[in-house]
């Protein structure tokens, strides 16, 4: 009776337990259908997972992809003068003391930018300095190169070397005056000298924030007209690098920036400014051909402000321009007939009331020996314009 009542309790248990392992098989089944739906349903703007990569690519990442390649770092050697007692930078106590100047080496850097496949490279004139010794260059990945200075133009801040390779990559030429207010651009260099951390460009994004901006002539001898803006950040040794667009396209050289010191010494606030490149393709194009842009003209005439008796004794009824008190025979201005006492009124459309102006109209045009500027002449009660050539002062 007893092991009776056992085999019906073990057979109880059987049935419970049985009961229970299908029930816990149904839950399970349960469960993981209920995630496989789950995993098919998908909140809106969001993306699977094997999709991600691909739709993270943009206009911008594909735009850098393409001309990080073309993207230079730049390493100047230079020798500097110096003296260490401040008086002999007077040169009347230099004469006494020529022994006083001593020369030491520096180091300095910038960016630049691969035009052609055969090396050319477009960078600033102020990137290589007056007195390199050495310039070496760094390309994406790391490769160094010896560079050549092919030729430099210092009054429009653009320099041209020369690395010795083939095949290797450039980039593509835009059309700066094609340039939309407000496009996204991108630049790209060697600020602080980063490139050499990463071996690869420094990237800042931005907008083109203003169009033909004219500066003048700087102290350094620089003039900057017709200049493109933009807000993409621009720091020390970004000089000289790329401003693109999002078809990969060159459409500036970096240059310089305003900051917070007297727009220079310190760091980016978002103004930065660059040389157009419609520009930069006729400088490049002379640089290789003749090493040099010969700006070293001489009209050969000399002049004075009019004061108000010059102005009386001519009964003008303008108080602008300038006297001519000399033309050099033989000279540019001979040859354009002009006289003494003959009243340059304007050049190029321009008044004129000093002498400096006609420098720099001429200068701020970037006008070289060969261009012609126009006159506006008065002469014996009235006024006629003339054409007169650009000719070299012989000076190097």
């Amino acid at each position: 009776m007893k092991k009776g009542f056992f085999s019906i309790l073990a057979l109880i248990v059987s049935v419970i337990l049985l009961i229970l392992s299908f029930q816990l098989y149904l839950d399970t089944r349960r469960h993981l259908l209920f995630e496989e739906k789950l995993s098919e349903i998908r909140v809106p703007g969001t993306l699977p997972a094997d999709s991600i990569i691909p739709q993270r690519e943009t206009s911008i990442t594909r735009t850098i992809r393409k001309v990080s390649p073309a993207i230079i770092g730049i390493h100047v050697t230079q020798i500097q003068q110096y003296s260490a007692n401040p008086f002999f930078n007077d040169p009347f106590f230099r004469q006494f003391f020529p022994n006083s100047i001593y020369r030491r080496k520096i180091q300095s850097l910038g960016s630049g930018v691969i035009i052609s496949p055969d090396g050319y490279i477009v960078t600033n004139s102020h990137v290589l300095g007056d007195n390199a010794l050495e310039i070496y260059v760094t390309l994406p990945g790391g490769k160094r190169y010896q560079a050549e200075l092919v030729g430099s133009d210092p009054l429009t801040d653009i320099a041209l070397l020369k690395i010795d390779a083939e095949n290797i990559p450039c980039i593509r030429m835009g059309d700066s005056d094609d340039i939309l207010l407000g496009e996204w651009a991108l630049a790209l260099g060697n600020p602080f000298g980063l490139f050499n951390l990463s071996n690869q460009p420094i990237v800042t994004l931005g907008i083109i924030s203003s169009l033909h901006m004219n500066f003048g002539e700087t102290e350094q001898g620089y003039i900057y007209q017709d200049m493109i803006q933009t807000d993409a950040s621009i720091n020390s040794g970004n000089s000289g690098g790329a401003l693109v667009n999002m078809n990969g396209e060159l459409i500036g050289i970096n240059t310089f920036i305003f900051s917070g010191n007297n727009n220079s010494g310190g760091g980016s606030v978002g103004i930065g400014f660059a040389i157009p490149i419609n520009r930069e393709k006729g400088i490049v194009q002379e640089l290789k051909s003749e090493g040099k842009i010969e700006r070293n003209w001489n009209l050969g005439i000399s002049g004075q402000p009019l004061t108000q008796s010059i102005i009386k004794y001519y009964n003008l009824d303008t108080d602008h321009g300038v006297i001519l008190i000399d033309v050099q025979t033989g000279k540019a201005g001979d040859k354009a007939g002009l006289k003494v006492g003959d009243i340059i009124l304007s050049v190029n459309d321009q008044e004129i009331r000093r002498n400096q102006d006609v420098i720099d109209i001429i200068n701020t045009a970037y006008l070289k020996v060969g261009d012609s500027v126009r006159l506006l002449i008065h002469r014996d009660g009235r006024e006629f314009s003339v054409e007169i050539k650009l000719e070299s002062s012989g000076r190097s």
